[in-house]
């Protein structure tokens, strides 16, 4: 469909709900529950990363996979150059730049300034589903990276 035939509202709105879902997503990572990023995704999302041959899907799986991340992981994500695309009425994509900086192993306290762990970008596809927009799938890209570093 044309982007042009879409209400210049109804695409500004959908822009929006899903550049709420990327920033949602670091921030249950990084600061929230990381199982609950499942919530952001259809019932038969995928989250893939081509490099390792990762892929997981379905709410379950992937509440499952997120869960997992160690309970004494620090990070922060930094998100920029969000462009997101509205297709139609009921599908979107969009590009996002990150770098995570994490450790783990931490206990308490503040840390030196350390580099990111990663650099990359994602590509995420959104549907509209009973009203409500969410991922139904992100790829993961990372050109720059290497291990977590553990401390203590």
């Amino acid at each position: 469909m044309d982007t042009e035939a879409i209400d210049p509202m109804a695409r500004l709105i959908a822009e929006r709900a899903c550049e709420r879902l990327i920033l949602d997503f670091v921030r249950r990572l990084d600061l929230g529950e990381p199982g609950t990023v499942a919530e952001l995704f259809t019932t038969d999302g995928v989250w893939e990363r081509p490099e390792g041959d990762r892929r997981i899907q379905g709410r379950d799986a992937l509440r499952e996979y997120f869960s997992a991340r160690p309970v004494d992981r620090l990070s922060r994500r930094m998100c920029t150059n969000v462009l997101v695309t509205v297709a139609s009425p009921t599908t979107a994509s969009a590009t996002t730049y990150f770098a995570t900086y994490r450790v783990d192993g931490r206990t308490e306290g503040m840390l030196a300034p350390r580099l990111p762990a990663n650099v990359g970008h994602y590509e995420d596809v959104f549907r509209k589903v009973d009203g409500s927009w969410l991922l139904a799938s992100r790829t993961v890209f990372i050109p720059f990276g290497g291990p977590t570093e553990r401390i203590g």
